[in-house]
């Protein structure tokens, strides 16, 4: 049987897998097929490059295994296949069109992926649907963390930090933002649950790491999706990043490469945050990753068509570079990761950075109030470079959202106009070398 990674091994470490037709097709499209069309490009790009940095590239070992570049270790897991998919692999074809039929890939009878509560398979949305289910709501995400941590620091009144300008006109250099252009892309869905919902445990794949990564049952609400999917299953092979609150718990749940096919759960690296929390300054670990490459959470620095409607967004925002672009295994706070696929020199941007938009920045020249509200929060919050990527940020879909992009003018070209050389760079700390190992808090 073939590894799940298997199937991208091919593609480790390509930047320029995707070219300006990309672009074109995110350029003044409507809300609709804004999402679909950036979602599929961060199937190639972010997925290719996470993989990089969690699996690296292969390194010897039998036909269909791989060697963890983090550790090591020599990866034994693997997903069940089909008459239809003999190696267990997800067709690729399904990248170009943002969704494909999921194929079939097992029984679902495996002992260790059971329902607490309740059954979910991979049909998602429309599964729910037939079932007379509600469509979840998508969580507003002001105030998740209900104590004070570095993702809602006010930094609009820290000094620009001595590097700035070098960092800067390094990136500009070097390429600037992926594409060249500041784009937005819209594929994460920000999930609700609570004490009703009930919790699915879940298979770890190879892209599940330990001590990193935790292992525990997760809220599944019947309505929702992975990341630049229609339902739970990763047909796309991108990301499929799982993301879901459980106000009850007062938790965070968030998984990288999530993939229910047919009633089994697989999953990679699993981050788990406690949102009364105040984390200290190495959150989960020194060394630890998380969901996102940086190890910070996800849905913390996502912002959402309700915060820009309501005219506020009280957070940083996550923003990522290609890897080339990144500084070569150097993080810094609030940060605590980087990876082996960085190969940016020494005046790249890091893993962690935080970047402010100029104060004297011309908010009138965007094109809507929308695109200048995003702007006024990367002015106060900045942005944190959390991933490997093409398209610079990050808004949360809009699918469950009474609050649509289009109703407040965004769309993933709103921020065009913001340059690298429009940023300055501040709040960063001493560059931390990533050994390659975890040690995680209490």
């Amino acid at each position: 049987m073939a590894l799940l990674g298997a199937a991208h091994m091919g593609c480790v470490g390509v930047d320029s897998s995707v070219d300006e037709t990309s672009e074109e097709a995110l350029e003044n499209s409507p809300a609709d097929e804004i999402q679909s069309a950036a979602n599929s490009t961060m199937g190639i790009e972010s997925g290719v490059q996470k993989r990089t940095h969690q699996n690296g590239e292969t390194q010897g070992g039998a036909p269909g295994s791989q060697v963890d570049s983090r550790r090591g270790v020599l990866q034994t897991g693997s997903k069940p296949t089909s008459p239809d998919n003999p190696d267990g692999q997800i067709d690729k074809n399904s990248i170009e069109g943002g969704s494909v039929e999921l194929p079939s890939q097992g029984d679902g009878s495996d002992q260790d992926a059971v329902v607490e509560g309740g059954d979910v398979g991979d049909g998602g949305i429309e599964a729910a649907a037939n079932q007379g289910a509600e469509q979840t709501p998508m969580l507003g995400l002001p105030n998740l963390f209900q104590a004070v941590n570095p993702w809602a620091k006010d930094v609009s009144a820290l000094v620009k930090h001595a590097k700035s300008t070098t960092i800067t006109n390094w990136l500009k250099n070097a390429g600037g933002w992926g594409f060249g252009v500041m784009k937005i892309d819209f594929g994460l869905t920000v999930l609700d649950a609570d004490s009703a919902t009930p919790k699915k445990t879940f298979i770890k794949t190879n892209e599940f790491y330990s001590p990193d990564c935790d292992h525990v049952s997760i809220p599944v609400p019947a309505v929702g999706n992975v990341e630049a999917e229609q339902g739970y299953g990763c047909t796309g092979d991108g990301d499929c990043h799982l993301l879901v609150v459980n106000k009850a718990e007062n938790k965070l749940y968030e998984m990288w490469r999530a993939d229910i096919v047919n009633g089994t759960f697989y999953g990679g690296c699993t981050a788990v945050w406690d949102l009364t929390k105040s984390y200290p300054s190495t959150l989960r670990g020194e060394g630890c990753t998380s969901a996102d490459a940086a190890g910070l959470p996800i849905a913390a620095t996502v912002f959402t068509a309700q915060e820009v409607k309501s005219g506020v967004i009280n957070h940083a925002i996550r923003f990522i570079l290609p890897n080339s672009r990144i500084r070569d295994n150097v993080y810094v706070r609030p940060a605590t990761h980087s990876t082996f696929a960085t190969s940016g020199g020494v005046d790249a941007p890091p893993y962690g950075v935080r970047f402010r938009l100029r104060t004297d920045f011309p908010l009138s020249t965007l094109p809507t109030e929308g695109a200048r509200v995003i702007a006024r929060a990367i002015q106060k919050y900045g942005m944190i470079l959390s991933d490997g990527g093409n398209i610079a940020l990050t808004g949360a879909s809009d699918r469950y959202s009474p609050v649509k992009w289009a109703d407040v003018g965004v769309n993933s070209s709103s921020l065009k106009l913001l340059k690298v050389t429009d940023m300055e760079v501040v709040d960063m700390g001493a560059p931390i070398q990533w050994s390659g190992s975890c040690v995680r808090n209490p």
